[in-house]
């Protein structure tokens, strides 16, 4: 569920249109394979920088296909913020997060 500031980009014909574009590609490159696991077909497009109230509006990095990535809904869900309190995920890339650049890093103790 969108986070109330970005329902209505969410929302907006441009975004409709930029992940519909996105699907597109993805599909003309690998048929649509989820991008993180490459084993399960996408079912979502994520954006590797998370949209905040401060970026949401910045075109470059909301709506720029070099910051997005196609997921399936079990790599979406691993995704920080996007999975349910109480329900362990088991994986070998739990511990694990996506940097600014979209790379699978460690997340590392407080």
């Amino acid at each position: 569920m969108a986070k109330d500031f970005a329902k209505a980009f969410y929302n907006s014909k441009a975004w409709k249109m930029c992940r519909e574009d996105y699907i597109k590609y993805r599909v003309s490159v690998d048929g649509g394979l989820c991008e993180n696991c490459e084993e399960e077909l996408g079912y979502m497009v994520h954006h590797k920088i998370l949209l905040t109230p401060q970026n949401i509006n910045d075109t470059n990095v909301s709506l720029d296909h070099a910051h997005l990535m196609y997921e399936c809904k079990k790599c979406h869900d691993r995704e920080e913020g996007h999975f349910k309190k109480n329900k362990k995920l088991s994986s070998i890339r739990e511990g694990y997060k996506f940097d600014e650049h979209g790379q699978l890093v460690p997340v590392l103790p407080p």
